[in-house]
C-alpha cells in the first residue's frame, strides 16, 4: 500500500491495479502472462530471483564507499545459471554466492558494465530454478503496475506503478538515459527484478530515490534492454570493449555550478589538482549547465586518454585545470574472480 504522506487517488488506484498483477501472478497468471508464457508456473518465476552475497577485499578501491561484504538480488536468465544483478554489488569482488530455493551455491563473477550499471553473475553449479523470461522495458510508460521482486520468493513481492521514465545523473559519472521510476519503494532494491505485466524481467533495481514522482520516495532501475548490446563483451571479455573517459570526481549541483564534493584518490582528478569544493563552470571553454551535460561533453569528446580543459573557481578566482582522462576498469583492482 502507498503510504498515506504521499498517497493521491490516481496512485492509490494504480497500486491497486499493481496489487492485482501480484495476485494474477501468484495464483495462476495473469491474461498476457498465460498468452506470453502458456506453459509456465507463475509463482515459480519469483523463484529465479536469487540471493546475492559479495565478498570484496579491504584493499578495493570501492570498499570504503561500498562496504567489503555485499548483499542484494540477482535475476536467474538462463538455464546455464547466468544471474544479471546490479554491477555496484560485484564490482572488484573476490568470491560470490547465491542462494536459490535454499541451496547455497559459489558463483563466479562474469562481468559488469559501468556505463548501464549492470553487471553478470554463473553460478558454479546447476540451480533449482527457472530462468525469467528476459523482456523489455520499452512499454513501460508512466501509470503500468509492475511487480517488483526481491529474493524470498512471494513474500519478497510487492506491487509497484511506473511513475516516471527520465534521465538519472550520477554523481559518480553515470548517466541513465532512460532510467524508470516506481513507487511505493521497495526496501530490498539493490539488483531485485522489476516484472512487467506479461510477467518478463523488464529491470534492475539500482537504488532508493526520495524524488521518484512529485517528491515521493520510489525506486530506479535499469531498463533490461541495456544488457543486450553490452552482453557479448561480458562475458567474453568481462567489460564493454569501449571505454569512456573517465575523472574521478564526484560532482553536485548547486547554485547553477558543479561542485567537487570528492576525487578518487590517486585518479585523474586529484592528480591534476582538482579539490573538494572546486565549482567546475566550463569544459574545454564551453560552459557546463548540470551534471547530465557535463557527462555528455565528458563522453563526448573521444575515448579514456583525452584531456579535458576544465575551467573551475576556487575561493573566488578562477582556475584552468587539464585532467587527463583513464579507463575507469583500469583504475579498479579487478580480476580476482575474472
Amino acid at each position: 500500500m502507498i503510504p498515506g504522506g504521499w498517497r493521491t487517488p490516481g496512485l492509490a488506484k494504480l497500486s491497486h491495479a499493481a496489487g492485482h498483477l501480484v495476485a494474477a501472478l501468484l495464483l495462476g497468471g495473469s491474461p498476457a502472462l498465460q498468452a506470453a508464457e502458456p506453459a509456465a508456473n507463475p509463482a515459480q518465476s519469483l523463484e529465479a530471483v536469487v540471493a546475492l552475497r559479495a565478498e570484496i577485499p579491504a584493499e578495493a578501491r570501492t570498499a570504503r564507499l561500498l562496504g567489503t561484504n555485499r548483499h542484494g538480488s540477482g535475476v536467474v536468465i538462463d538455464d546455464g545459471g547466468l544471474i544479471v544483478t546490479i554491477g555496484y554489488l560485484i564490482t572488484e569482488a573476490m568470491a560470490a554466492e547465491v542462494t536459490a530455493s535454499g541451496k547455497t551455491s559459489r558463483a563466479d563473477v562474469v562481468g559488469f558494465d559501468t556505463e548501464s550499471g549492470l553487471g553478470l553473475l554463473r553460478a558454479a553449479e546447476p540451480l533449482p530454478v527457472k530462468p525469467l523470461p528476459i523482456g523489455t522495458a520499452q512499454g513501460l510508460a508512466e501509470r503500468t503496475p509492475v511487480i517488483i521482486a526481491g529474493h524470498g520468493g512471494a513474500a519478497a513481492a510487492q506491487p509497484a506503478v511506473v511513475v516516471s521514465r527520465r534521465t538519472f545523473s550520477g554523481y559518480w559519472e553515470y548517466l541513465l538515459e532512460d532510467a524508470i521510476f516506481t513507487v511505493p519503494p521497495h526496501p530490498a532494491w539493490s539488483g531485485a527484478a522489476l516484472i512487467a505485466p506479461n510477467g518478463k524481467l523488464a529491470g534492475v533495481g539500482s537504488l532508493i530515490v526520495g524524488d521518484a514522482a512529485d517528491g515521493a520516495p520510489g525506486n530506479m532501475f535499469v531498463p533490461i534492454d541495456r544488457l543486450g548490446p553490452v552482453m557479448g563483451d561480458l562475458i567474453a571479455l568481462g567489460r564493454p570493449a569501449a571505454s569512456r573517459p573517465w575523472i574521478g570526481a564526484n560532482l553536485q549541483a548547486a547554485d547553477g555550478e558543479l561542485v567537487v564534493r570528492r576525487v578518487a584518490p590517486d585518479g585523474p582528478a586529484e592528480t591534476a589538482g582538482l579539490r573538494p569544493g572546486d565549482r567546475v563552470i566550463a569544459m574545454d571553454g564551453s560552459q557546463i549547465r548540470d551534471l547530465a551535460d557535463f557527462y555528455r561533453a565528458l563522453w563526448g569528446r573521444g575515448d579514456a586518454g583525452i584531456t579535458v580543459k576544465l575551467t573551475v573557481n576556487r575561493d573566488g578566482e578562477q582556475h584552468e585545470i587539464a585532467v587527463k582522462t583513464i579507463d575507469r576498469y583500469r583504475y579498479l583492482r579487478l580480476g580476482t574472480t575474472y
